[in-house]
Formats: C-alpha cells, sequence, structure tokens
C-alpha cells in the first residue's frame, strides 16, 4: 500500500509537497493496520480545491514517476522530459519525488532527483524489522548495491547519465526491486476529457486499447474460469464480478453481450450491446446509444476491477467529471469496505463535488491552493491551519462556508465592469 508520496519543482508545484495514506483515525474498519509500520494505512485519498490550484498535478506528479521507472530505459536518450515549475528558480533546479510503499507488510522508499540533463540522485531502501537499509543508492553515475544482491551488478553496465536504475534494475531477477517496481509500475491513472463520458488519461487522449481491455476481459463468456489463478474472491468468475459492479450502478443493465466474432478486433473498434430489462421485457441497445454516465462506468469496471484484484493504486483525476454523485460515492465505499477490497486496493483522486465529504473522514480529505507565487500548497484537512479538525464535523458544510479555505475566490466586479455594465 501507498504510505506517502512527496514531489517538488513539477508543474505547479515548487517547494514540496506531501500526500499521506497514514490514519489518524486508526478506530474504524477502512483503515489497513501495518504493524511493521506501526501505523494503519487509508484506502482512500480526496484532494480538494478551486480550479487551477494544482490538485490535478498531484495526480500528474505521480503519473510521471511511474512512467518514468517504465520507460527511461527504453526512451530518454536525448533529453530527460522533466516539467519544472515554469517561474523562478524552478527551471534551472532540480524536481524531486519521493514514494514510500509497503510490500508484504515492510516499508520501501524511493528517493529520485533529476533534472532535464541527468539523473543526480537515487536510491531504494527498505525497513526490515524497521531499520533502514539499502537496496541500491546512485550518486550520478555512482551506483552502490545492498552487500548480497551481486544479481543486480549489470545494472551498472547499463547505467547512463538519462537512465533510471530502477528501471534497468527491475529487469533482474531480484524480488526486492521487482516486488516494489511493480507497486508503482502497475499504478492505474484515470482522467476525463470535457464533454465526454468516457474517462481519458492525463494527456487527455482516450483510455488505450490495453485499457479498454481490461474492461472488456471481464465479460468473458459464461462458465470460463476466472483470469486470475490466485483469487482473492473464490467461486465467482471474473464476469460475474463484473456484472455485479454494472449492476451496482443501478442503470437497469442485466447484461453485456459483446460480438463473439470480433474476438481479434482492437477493442475500440468491437461491437457492444448492453441488455436492459425493464419489467419482464429485456432488450439490447449498442454502446454508442448509452449515455455518458453508463458509458464512464462501463471503462471504470476493468481498471476498479484489477486494482481491487491486486491491490495496487487507482489515481482518477476529475472523479465528479465523470460520474454522478451517487456512483462516485459508490466507488468510495468499494475501496473502504474490506469485503470488497480486501487486499487493500487505494483510490487517490481529486473533486470538486463537496457532496463526496459526507462520505470521506477526516484524514482522507486534501486541499490545494495557490500562493502569491502561483505554487500549489497542498494540505491535510485533519491538521488544517495546525488545529485538530474535530471528528465529528460536518465536513461539506465547513468546507463550503470556507472554513477550511480551498475555495474559489469569486469577484463578479471585475467581470461586470468588462461587459460595461457598472464603471
Amino acid at each position: 500500500m501507498l504510505i506517502r508520496f512527496e514531489v517538488s519543482n513539477h508543474r505547479s508545484i515548487d517547494d514540496p509537497v506531501e500526500l499521506s495514506m497514514v490514519a489518524i483515525d486508526q478506530d474504524r474498519e477502512a483503515a489497513r493496520a501495518e504493524p511493521l509500520l506501526g501505523e494503519s494505512l487509508l484506502p482512500v485519498a480526496a484532494i480538494f480545491g478551486p480550479n487551477a490550484s494544482g490538485k490535478s498535478n498531484i495526480v500528474a506528479a505521480f503519473a510521471w514517476l511511474r512512467d518514468a521507472v517504465e520507460q527511461s530505459l527504453r526512451t530518454w536518450d536525448e533529453e530527460i522530459p522533466v516539467e519544472p515549475f515554469a517561474f523562478g528558480a524552478g527551471p534551472t533546479s532540480p524536481s524531486q519525488y519521493t514514494v514510500e510503499f509497503t510490500i508484504s507488510g515492510v516499508r520501501f522508499e524511493y528517493i529520485l532527483e533529476l533534472d532535464v540533463a541527468k539523473v543526480r540522485y537515487e536510491g531504494l531502501f527498505h525497513y526490515p524489522e524497521k531499520k533502514r537499509r539499502r537496496i541500491f543508492e546512485r550518486d550520478g553515475q555512482e551506483l552502490k548495491l545492498q552487500r548480497g544482491l551481486g544479481n543486480l551488478s549489470g545494472t551498472r553496465e547499463l547505467l547512463t547519465e538519462r537512465t533510471l536504475a530502477l528501471s534497468i534494475a527491475r529487469r533482474f531477477d531480484e524480488p526486492l526491486v521487482s516486488d516494489f517496481s511493480r507497486a508503482i509500475v502497475r499504478t492505474q491513472t484515470m482522467r476525463p476529457a470535457p464533454g465526454h463520458g468516457a474517462p481519458r488519461n492525463r494527456d487527455g487522449r482516450l483510455p488505450s486499447a490495453s485499457q479498454l481491455e481490461s474492461t472488456f476481459r471481464f465479460f468473458q463468456q459464461p462458465g470460463q474460469p476466472s483470469l486470475f489463478e490466485e483469487d482473492a474472491f473464490p467461486n465467482v468468475t471474473s464476469r460475474e464480478r463484473a456484472l455485479a459492479l454494472l449492476r451496482l450502478a443501478d442503470l437497469g443493465i442485466d447484461d453485456v453481450v459483446i460480438d463473439p466474432s470480433q474476438a481479434g478486433i482492437e477493442p475500440l473498434s468491437r461491437r457492444i450491446r448492453l441488455v436492459h430489462r425493464v419489467a419482464d421485457e429485456r432488450a439490447s441497445l449498442d454502446f454508442a446509444a448509452e449515455s455518458d454516465g453508463t458509458r464512464t462506468w462501463f471503462h471504470l469496471i476493468g481498471p476498479v476491477l484489477t486494482a481491487l484484484h491486486e491491490g495496487s493504486l487507482l489515481l482518477f483525476d476529475e472523479l465528479d467529471a465523470s460520474l454522478h454523485p451517487k456512483l462516485s460515492a459508490q466507488l468510495v465505499h468499494l475501496f473502504h469496505d474490506p469485503s470488497t477490497n480486501p487486499l487493500g486496493a487505494q483510490l487517490v483522486f481529486t473533486s470538486h463535488d463537496t457532496n463526496l465529504l459526507n462520505h470521506l473522514n477526516r484524514d482522507e480529505v486534501w486541499l490545494t491552493e495557490k500562493n502569491v507565487r502561483g505554487a500549489t500548497r497542498l494540505g491535510a484537512l485533519a491538521e488544517f491551519a495546525g488545529e485538530r479538525v474535530r471528528k465529528s464535523q460536518n465536513l461539506e458544510t465547513a468546507y463550503l462556508h470556507g472554513r477550511f479555505g480551498a475555495l474559489p475566490q469569486v469577484d463578479q466586479a471585475d467581470f461586470l465592469r468588462s461587459l460595461g455594465l457598472i464603471g
């Protein structure tokens, strides 16, 4: 599970900001105890704030790190595609990323510092028996390995100034590295596009065929075995799970039919029909005829079920732009409930929908705003302005009344003046 993520000098983020999944209120079912960590971790975190305050950039920074780990060995030939803060010293300063996960209960920490020209520092550590031990540490081109990890020695031969050691080392058969890197790489990111129900990725493009395939593959024909060998939900086929999640939205849909003659066709081009039931009648409609909300929920089934099965991280930018508030609340509940999320999958999302505050605990809410320099600040609602927010407080009411700040400042005077309606 994700413990925390810290980033500096990325897009609108200048000074370091940190998102922590450590629970403050540990005496509730949703909080997952981690004995070796001595803490409980949260399955959900929500980031609220005005438009252009940098909410999306928190999610984008983690997605950037995931892509870096997955792609640096193949694509970072000419330069490193950093996205530094545009003002002040940002363009000439390194960007820094720190991420911590628990892997099989053990805390792992990864630190990265780099600029457009080279990787300045990189380190991967773990904490067996709560003591910090180096797996590898890289200062420029000098790479040090933990004693006994000789099978990672080939990393040195492939290391360049613009390649992550983690990208190289994850290809060798060393569980300490491969298990941690897998936690980062299997993180999924969803983002909507304006005016479209189907969620798009962080660059505004439609989900890739592989992402859509993650939904289609769950709707396999009845009678086929589960997709997974080791199953957190024994005796339930993948198709049954997908249909249950589709029906959970209460959209009146009873079944999904995918033309079997199109099995080899790329997912975006396949003909899909959703079977609706009204009283005793059933009728199938082409997927294109469904509402934006229905199509969005369908596309989410694969990523959500994959995260719940793997116990992995799902990042969702602008959740409220994609789903009806009731469906957003259902999604949050799926990750909260240990019966539907037995492996500790985590959902981190951004939103403007204050109704969701009624479904979140105080330690699951984070707020963004921009300072006078235009840089994003991220703060935990549970520790707002150094004053502990009461567990019993109505979060939505307090937020809408400006109790926690992070609200858009609406000034109509300039707008009316530009229209010539006032002097």
